[in-house]
């Protein structure tokens, strides 16, 4: 009886060790953010503001870098600009949810023209450039939350 006791308080430990380290790991994915932006100063503004409010931030300058770096990592979130040098960041979002489906992304324009396109709807949101960080850093947080 006392060797089933110690196998059973043994399998209840791990059980509750693996979980806290998936917890653990679940919760760092989240708070990691990409930036995808042609634009070095939008980089450096974001990853700063992001960093800030507690996020771990990646940046990435051109569609193919941001493909590399999802295939290789995870992320909580993708903050993805549209005008890329390489290719279109609509092409980037449709090669995106094919690698990591559930990853939530935020298309993040200077133009609101695109928010028509049919393509971009496959983006969890989709928020206007501007100074104020407040909406898309709002944003963020409620994605990181959800997931």
């Amino acid at each position: 009886m006392a060797a089933n006791s110690v196998w059973l308080l043994a399998t209840t430990a791990c059980r509750i060790c693996t979980s806290s380290s998936h917890s653990s790991r679940r919760t760092k994915v989240s708070q990691r953010i990409l930036i995808v932006d042609d634009e070095e100063m939008i980089r450096l503004l974001y990853r700063k503001e992001l960093s800030q409010s507690g996020y771990e931030v990646d940046t990435a300058s051109s569609g193919a870098e941001a493909i590399k770096k999802v295939s290789q990592d995870d992320f909580g979130v993708v903050v993805l600009d549209i005008e890329l040098p390489d290719m279109s960041g609509l092409e980037v979002l449709q090669k995106l949810r094919e690698i990591a489906p559930e990853t939530p992304i935020i298309l993040n324009s200077a133009y609101t023209t695109y928010k028509l396109d049919f393509q971009s709807w496959l983006a969890d949101d989709y928020i206007v450039k501007s100074s104020d960080l407040q909406a898309l850093k709002h944003k963020i947080k409620q994605l990181v939350v959800a997931r």
